[in-house]
C-alpha cells in the first residue's frame, strides 16, 4: 500500500481539467532565518532610537528650566526654614513680637514649605510634569499679586515692614520672570522641533 505524502509534488487539476504545476513547499520558505530576523529587529530598533533622540538644543533648554526652577526653589526653602526654625531673626522685620509673633512667623515658614512641594518633580523631569510646572507658575503669580496688593494698601509709617514686603515682591517677580521665560522657550523650541520633524516626514513620504 502506498502511503500518502503531503509534501510530494502531485499535480493538481484546475476547473478546466488541466493539470497545473506541482506545488512544493520548502521549510526554508515557511520559517525565516532567525539570524536575519534578529538583525532586522536590531536595525529597526536603531532607526526608531535615532528618530526618538532628543535634539541637543532641547536638552540644553530643559537644563535651563531645571536650573531656573531649582534656583527659586532653593531660595524659597532657605527662607522657609529660616522662618520656621529661627523666627526671632525675622519677627522684627514684620513688626511682630512675643509668642504670637514667633508662632505667626513659624506658620509663614511652614506655609512656604508647603508651597514649594510642587517644585521637585518639575526640577527632576520638566517635560513629564508639564501641568505641575503650570501650577508652580500660577503659585508664583498669586504670590506676586498678593504681595503687591498688601504693599499698595500698607499705611504710611511702616517703613521696615514696607521694605520687607518690597524684598519679597522683587524676588518673586525675578523668579517668575526666570521660570516663565525658560519654560516658555522650552515649549516653543519643542514645538518647532516637532514641526520640523513633521515637515521632514512629509517630504520623505512624498519622494
Amino acid at each position: 500500500m502506498r502511503s500518502f505524502n503531503p509534501r510530494s509534488a502531485a499535480p493538481v487539476q484546475d476547473n478546466t481539467g488541466k493539470a497545473s504545476a506541482p506545488i512544493a513547499q520548502n521549510d526554508s520558505q515557511l520559517n525565516s532565518d532567525p539570524t536575519d530576523q534578529s538583525a532586522t529587529n536590531r536595525k529597526i530598533g536603531k532607526d526608531s532610537a535615532s528618530l526618538q533622540k532628543v535634539p541637543r538644543r532641547v536638552t540644553v533648554a530643559t537644563w535651563v528650566v531645571r536650573l531656573c526652577f531649582a534656583f527659586v526653589f532653593v531660595v524659597n526653602v532657605q527662607c522657609a526654614l529660616g522662618f520656621a526654625l529661627t523666627p526671632e531673626a525675622y519677627m522684627g522685620a514684620y513688626e511682630l513680637a512675643g509668642v504670637p509673633g514667633r508662632v505667626a512667623t513659624q506658620g509663614i515658614g511652614i506655609a512656604f514649605l508647603m508651597w514649594n512641594c510642587t517644585y521637585p518633580p518639575v526640577i527632576w523631569q520638566p517635560c513629564r510634569h508639564r501641568a505641575l510646572a503650570g501650577v508652580v507658575l500660577a503659585q508664583q503669580i498669586v504670590g506676586l499679586v498678593g504681595e503687591s496688593l498688601i504693599r499698595a494698601t500698607l499705611p504710611v509709617g511702616h517703613d521696615l515692614l514696607a521694605s520687607s514686603v518690597d524684598l519679597f515682591i522683587t524676588f518673586d517677580a525675578a523668579g517668575l520672570l526666570l521660570m516663565s521665560a525658560s519654560w516658555g522657550f522650552l515649549l516653543l523650541l519643542e514645538r518647532r522641533v516637532k514641526q520640523s520633524a513633521l515637515r521632514q516626514k512629509i517630504e520623505i513620504s512624498s519622494c
